[in-house]
C-alpha cells in the first residue's frame, strides 16, 4: 500500500492514532522549551561556549544511560517506562518555570536542570522508539515512523513560533509553563492505551542489566547493516546536526536578529522537515530507503554548509528548509531500515543505540563547535564539520549501499 492510503491505513489503528495525538502536543510543548533554553543560555552568557555546553548536557546524558534504557526497555513495560518519563520531564520544566519566574536562574543552575532533564530522556527514549512497533500492525510500521517524524516536525515549526510570541509577552518563564501544561495531553493518551507487551522475550544474559546491555552492542556490531547504518548517524550527528544546538548564537551575532529570528529558523527547518516526512510517510514499505538515506545524508551536509556561509536572514531561510528536508529523510530511512531488520528481542537495545547517536551526536559536536567558535567564531567549526561529512559519505558511499541494500528486503 503506498500514497495517502498508507496514512489513512495507520492512523486508522485507535492505539496509534491516541499515541500520535496526544505526543503532538507534548512535542510541541518541548519545541517551545527547547527554544526558550537556548534564549535564555544567549542571554545569560552571551557565549557560544555556553550554548554548545547547554545542547551537552541536555543531549549527552543518552551516552551514558541510553543502553542501559534500551535495556529496561526490552526487559519490562516498555508503556509504564514512557508514563514514568514523562511525568518526570513536566517536573523539570516546572522547576526551570520556577527558577526563571523568581530571577534565581543562572547559567549553573540552568546546566544543572537540563542535564537531570537530557537523563531521563536519555532512559525513556529507547522505550518511546520500541513502543510504536507495538502500536501498528508490521505492514504499517514504516508509514507510522514516518508519520512520528511528520509530528516532530510540525512541533519543531510550531513549537518556536509560540516559543518566540511567549517569551516577547511575558519571558521564557512562561514558555516553560507551557510545556509543562503539554505534558498532560500526553500522560493522558498514555493512560488510554491498552497494555502493550514487548513482542518476544528479551534475551536476558547471565550478567543481568548490564549484560543485556553488552548482548546489544555484540548484536548490532555483528549485524553488517545494522553497524553501517548506524556509523552514517554517527556522521551526520557529530558533524552537521549541531547547527540547531548553536543556532541561537546564528540568529544574534551572524544574522543580527532576535528570538524572533530563532523562531523563524526554527519554523523553518521544520517545514522543510515536514515536507521530507510527508514524502517519506505515502511511500509505504522500505524497498528504495538505502539510496535515500544516502542522498540525505550526503546533502544534509551541503545545505547546513550553505547556511553556516549566509550572512542574510533571507539566504539562511531556504538553506534551513532543505536541510529540515534531508535531515528527516536520513533519520526516518535509518530508523525504519532498523525496525524492520531488528530480532524483536533486541529492539529496545538497537534503537536505544540510534537514540544515543540522535542526541549524543550533536551533544559532542556541539560542545567541540562551540569551544572553537570562542577562537574561530561561529561559522568556522560548521563549515570544516560540514565538509568533513560530506567528504566522508562520499568516500565511504559504495560500501555503504553495499552493506545497507541487504535491509530492505528485512521486513
Amino acid at each position: 500500500m503506498s500514497g495517502f492510503a498508507a496514512i489513512a491505513a495507520t492512523l486508522s489503528e485507535s492505539n496509534y492514532r491516541r499515541y500520535v495525538l496526544g505526543n503532538a502536543v507534548s512535542l510541541t510543548g518541548t519545541w517551545v522549551q527547547r527554544l526558550a533554553i537556548g534564549w535564555l543560555t544567549w542571554e545569560l552568557t552571551g557565549s557560544g561556549a555556553w550554548l554548545g555546553i547547554i545542547a551537552f548536557a541536555d543531549l549527552a546524558p543518552a551516552m551514558l544511560v541510553g543502553p542501559l534504557g534500551g535495556a529496561l526497555a526490552d526487559r519490562g513495560n516498555r508503556l509504564g517506562l514512557l508514563r514514568l518519563g514523562q511525568s518526570l520531564l513536566m517536573l523539570q520544566a516546572l522547576m526551570l518555570c520556577g527558577l526563571t519566574a523568581t530571577g534565581i536562574i543562572d547559567r549553573w543552575s540552568l546546566l544543572v536542570v537540563v542535564l537531570l532533564g537530557g537523563a531521563v530522556i536519555g532512559i525513556n527514549q529507547p522505550a518511546r522508539l520500541a513502543l510504536v512497533s507495538s502500536l501498528v500492525s508490521r505492514q504499517n510500521l514504516s508509514t507510522a515512523i514516518a508519520i512520528n517524524s511528520v509530528v516532530f516536525n510540525l512541533a519543531r515549526f510550531l513549537g518556536p513560533a509560540i516559543a518566540g510570541a511567549l517569551i516577547v509577552a511575558g519571558g521564557t518563564a512562561v514558555a516553560f509553563a507551557a510545556n509543562a501544561v503539554s505534558f498532560l495531553a500526553f500522560l493522558v493518551a498514555l493512560h488510554g492505551l491498552r497494555a502493550v507487551l514487548p513482542e518476544s522475550p528479551p534475551r536476558r544474559s547471565s550478567g543481568g542489566l548490564l549484560g543485556n546491555v553488552a548482548d546489544g552492542f555484540r548484536y548490532a556490531a555483528g549485524h553488517r547493516g545494522i553497524a553501517m547504518l548506524l556509523i552514517m548517524m554517527a556522521i551526520l550527528s557529530i558533524a552537521v546536526r549541531p547547527f540547531i544546538e548553536l543556532m541561537p548564537g546564528f540568529a544574534a551575532a551572524v544574522l543580527e536578529g532576535g528570538a524572533g529570528t530563532l523562531a523563524l529558523l526554527s519554523s523553518t527547518i521544520g517545514i522543510g522537515a515536514v515536507a521530507g516526512g510527508i514524502w517519506l510517510a505515502q511511500r509505504g514499505g522500505s524497498e528504495g530507503l538505502t539510496r535515500i538515506v544516502l542522498v540525505g545524508t550526503t546533502m544534509a551536509g551541503v545545505t547546513v554548509l550553505g547556511f553556516a556561509l549566509s550572512r542574510s536572514l533571507w539566504t539562511a531561510l531556504p538553506c534551513v528548509a532543505l536541510t529540515g528536508f534531508f535531515l528527516v529523510t536520513c533519520g526516518v530511512g535509518v530508523q525504519t531500515l532498523l525496525q524492520t531488520a531488528v530480532d524483536g528481542s533486541m529492539r529496545g537495545r538497537v534503537l536505544s543505540l540510534y537514540g544515543l547517536l540522535f542526541r549524543g551526536g550533536p551533544a559532542l559536536g556541539a560542545l567541540a563547535m562551540g569551544a572553537a567558535s570562542e577562537i574561530a567564531g561561529l561559522a568556522a567549526p560548521l563549515v570544516a564539520g560540514c565538509l568533513a561529512s560530506t567528504a566522508i559519505t562520499l568516500l565511504a558511499w559504495r560500501r555503504l549501499a553495499h552493506a545497507s541494500l541487504t535491509l530492505e528486503g528485512s521486513g
